[in-house]
């Protein structure tokens, strides 16, 4: 069964807009809006000036909440999902065009490499719930702390990232927001760490 629910940004006395998002929870994952997405299109609408003009990719975007919130601050944004995930994707161009954005939808299979993706030039890249790492760009990612034993620092370690910021996800939520959310999320700037890159090579030419 498929519901449209609307997402309001703006400060406490005035909603400067308004994002419509198709879900349908029973048909697949991505067809639901999660909190995660939630919190990081807050932070994309709080921090509207860092995204205006840049161009912005979206990992597995599902609903794309923040993603079409960075359209509408004035992001150029390429919205990615599973290339087999045909559903999803073809709902990603329903919502675009039910909120009149003009958004490239591209299918992405982590691990497939083909030409559309490297013609990407991102200078930011988001994701909620996921987490990826791109050389010479800054990945901003909303993450749902559910277990004591899947924490990303293992992670980041393991592929060479480093965290540059990390917030409490419900620090950044208005009140009403806050109140229909539960859990402990977390928001995190990513990117390389050149540090330990340079060891590792520094390491591997003895």
């Amino acid at each position: 069964m498929k519901t449209i629910s609307r997402h309001f940004f703006g400060d406490s006395e005035k909603t400067a807009f308004s994002i419509s998002i198709v879900e349908n929870m029973k048909e697949d994952y991505g067809l639901f809006v999660w909190p995660c997405s939630i919190v990081l299109a807050e932070y994309v609408w709080q921090h509207k000036l860092r995204f205006s003009g840049n161009n912005v990719v979206e990992l597995g975007a599902g609903t794309c909440l923040p993603g079409l919130v960075a359209a509408k601050v004035g992001s150029n944004v390429t919205l990615t999902d599973d290339a087999n995930r045909l559903e999803v994707l073809e709902n990603m161009r329903g919502v675009c065009e039910l909120n009149n954005l003009k958004c490239e939808v591209l299918g992405l299979t982590w691990g497939v490499w083909d030409a559309s993706i490297f013609s990407l030039h991102p200078k930011i890249i988001l994701g909620a719930d996921v987490l990826y790492d791109a050389q010479g760009s800054v990945f901003i990612t909303t993450y749902h702390n559910r277990s004591g034993h899947h924490l990303i620092e293992f992670l980041m370690v393991k592929w060479g990232l480093k965290c540059v910021k990390l917030l409490d996800g419900f620090s950044l939520l208005p009140s009403d927001k806050a109140a229909r959310l539960s859990g402990n999320i977390q928001l995190a700037e990513i990117m390389l760490n050149d540090e330990q890159i340079e060891e590792t090579s520094s390491s591997g030419a003895r």
